[in-house]
């Protein structure tokens, strides 16, 4: 029997998942969770062999609790609306054992949930694509840059931080929103998150 945690914030969702796995005669649904922080709990008290996890959670989102389960035998099924590059790539890093999407037909999630537990990983076709389409344009300079505007700095305050002039920082801006195709700093850090170039 395949035991499986469901952490799904959504009520109607988590319930209606929870009772088609259960119609799988080798599969029980053994917790669900709401969050990620239950999700976590649930894996340590029931030991599943699978969490099947959204990513969008309050207290923590699927993604932080993949993170925290990277080294843990129980494997992690992303299932999500969201075919995000960004998502897709820090799952990989996370060691998450599939990635699909929620608009599948129900009996392809019971059939992956198998297949993975032959050792397998499967992603859905979409991301895959996605994450050799969509590098970030920008150096890692450049990144680290964003990434402070993402934070409230100023140009006088990442200068500082990075050790340069208060002129190169305003050049790797009007760099960033050149290669971004964006007017200012808010759409740059908007489309930076949207695209998952942002962390």
């Amino acid at each position: 029997m395949i035991k499986i945690v469901i952490a799904e914030d959504q009520g109607m969702l988590l319930g209606a998942l929870g009772s088609l796995l259960d119609l799988e005669q080798d599969i029980e649904v053994v917790g669900k969770a709401k969050n990620g922080d239950e999700a976590l709990k649930l894996v340590k008290h029931y030991q599943p062999d699978i969490c099947i996890m959204d990513i969008e959670m309050p207290v923590k989102s699927g993604l932080d609790a993949a993170e925290e389960l990277r080294d843990h035998p129980c494997k992690v099924i992303i299932l999500t609306t969201f075919a995000r590059s960004g998502y897709f790539e820090r799952a990989r890093k996370a060691n998450v054992s599939g990635y699909l999407l929620k608009d599948g037909p129900s009996e392809e999630l019971a059939d992956s949930i198998r297949v993975i537990m032959n050792g397998r990983k499967i992603y859905a076709p979409e991301l895959v694509d996605l994450a050799y389409e969509q590098e970030s344009p920008l150096t890692d300079r450049e990144e680290q840059v964003i990434k402070l505007i993402s934070e409230g700095k100023t140009t006088k305050e990442i200068a500082k931080q990075l050790f340069l002039s208060n002129g190169t920082v305003r050049n790797y801006v009007s760099t960033i929103l050149d290669k971004l195709g964006v007017s200012n700093r808010i759409e740059a850090i908007a489309k930076s998150k949207e695209k998952g170039w942002l962390e």
